[in-house]
């Protein structure tokens, strides 16, 4: 009896099966990576988890690296969401693990959504068809999806998602749009303050575009403000009332600042000088308590700075270098702790290769559409240029360059068959 091959109806959305391939490939790797989480020494050292385990616990919002009570180290959003995992499927549980990287796996699986739509409005539906498969099968939103218990992948969708509505809102002055927009910046910015680095600048450039074509800019502008405000001020009111100073998001820059310019370059960081990693470093937190420690960091970072101008220009250089190609060190000391840095070299490199060409490209055909993407890839990095980086800092941008890089490629391809088509009608 003839069997039929897998088919998905005809009359699904395009992005429909993008999603469920992209959640079942997440899901197939977890059972694979899990296990990882499970180790004491990692659950201990979870700052995302032990504020959650606080949570849980009745001990409200704190406790990062020891039991010190209340925090601001971590924004509020993720660290709820893992508390209601913990109280469902246990603490520090196998089944609360595996819930937390299923539900990072849809996360990521769901960001094929507004990538599909960001492309299509962008590029067309050649593109979106590409970008999606694309972002359902890149081996960063895999990996991260299925073996990563850390906000990255709910910012990345987020991020995304915002993209999208901000590219809408140039043609909309309907003020419940601008509030919803306000609103999920919001959102977005307690969940990984970082991408405030971008979000002001996407909704300026939106303002500035309904001006130049003499559409009404300050109402809408000022109501997704007042939006963002109103999402934002009960986490900032909190973080003051508790510490008796103004914390926007978050307090851990200067910690940030400091474990990355020190005078260490063999790594982009120096973890030995972490809390998690250093007894003298908790002990002086515990003591000198939360905000007085990180403005302590704060201080040394700035003395070195300031003495070692010449280094810190270098290594900002190194770090920028290094977010964009994955390349730091190819001493056999540092391959010997980083053995995947040469594969990833090459799929990081790649794809900033072809986003660069896909961004050069839109810059030539559609200057406004090119700088939303140039805001994004030039801005969203930077405070890690100026501290550290980490592998998984830039991941939220990767729907932005996949975009990109797809339109490329696709660019490649339509020079490749027009001039098939060319010798075709010759011979």
């Amino acid at each position: 009896m003839p069997t039929k091959s897998l088919e998905f109806p005809r009359n699904l959305p395009p992005y429909v099966p993008m999603i469920l391939v992209a959640l079942a490939i997440r899901l197939v790797v977890i059972p694979f990576v899990y296990h990882e989480w499970m180790d004491p020494f990692v659950l201990e050292h979870w700052a995302f988890g032990r504020v959650a385990r606080s949570i849980a616990s009745g001990h409200g919002f704190g406790s990062p690296f020891a039991d010190t009570g209340p925090t601001a180290l971590l924004p509020p959003v993720y660290p709820y969401i893992l508390a209601a995992i913990f109280k469902i499927f246990g603490i520090y549980t196998r089944a609360s693990i595996i819930a937390t990287l299923s539900l990072n796996s849809l996360l990521s699986a769901m960001t094929c959504v507004p990538v599909f739509f960001v492309a299509r409005k962008s590029f067309g539906d050649r593109v979106a068809k590409w970008s999606g498969w694309g972002w359902a099968l890149s081996p960063y939103g895999i990996y991260y999806g299925a073996d990563w218990a850390w906000s990255t992948c709910l910012v990345t969708l987020l991020l995304c998602c915002l993209f999208f509505i901000a590219l809408e809102l140039e043609d909309s002055g309907r003020l419940l749009h601008w509030i919803g927009f306000g609103l999920l910046c919001g959102f977005a910015a307690l969940t990984e303050p970082v991408v405030l680095s971008i979000l002001p600048l996407l909704g300026a450039w939106i303002c500035y575009r309904r001006y130049r074509q003499a559409r009404s800019w300050k109402l809408p502008g000022l109501a997704a403000t007042v939006a963002f405000l109103v999402m934002t001020s009960p986490w900032i009111v909190r973080n003051y009332e508790v510490f008796h100073k103004f914390i926007p998001f978050r307090s851990g820059f200067g910690l940030e600042l400091y474990i990355g310019n020190n005078g260490y370059s063999q790594r982009w960081v120096n973890r030995d000088l972490h809390p998690n990693h250093n007894d003298h470093e908790l002990a002086e937190y515990v003591q000198r308590g939360e905000i007085a420690y990180m403005e302590h960091k704060r201080q040394q970072a700035f003395d070195f700075i300031d003495s070692h101008p010449g280094w810190f220009a270098w290594m900002t250089l190194r770090r920028a270098f290094y977010l964009w190609t994955g390349y730091w060190s190819f001493s056999p000391a540092y391959l010997a702790e980083e053995p995947l840095d040469p594969p990833n070299i090459f799929v990081q490199s790649t794809l900033s290769l072809l986003a660069l060409t896909g961004l050069w490209r839109v810059f030539r055909s559609d200057k406004p559409l090119a700088a939303r993407y140039a805001i994004v890839l030039a801005c969203f990095p930077l405070a890690y240029y100026l501290s550290h980086p980490e592998t998984y800092y830039f991941r939220p941008a990767d729907p932005i360059v996949v975009v990109l890089a797809a339109y490329a490629v696709v660019g490649f391809l339509e020079r490749f068959e027009r001039k098939a088509a060319i010798k075709a009608r010759a011979a």
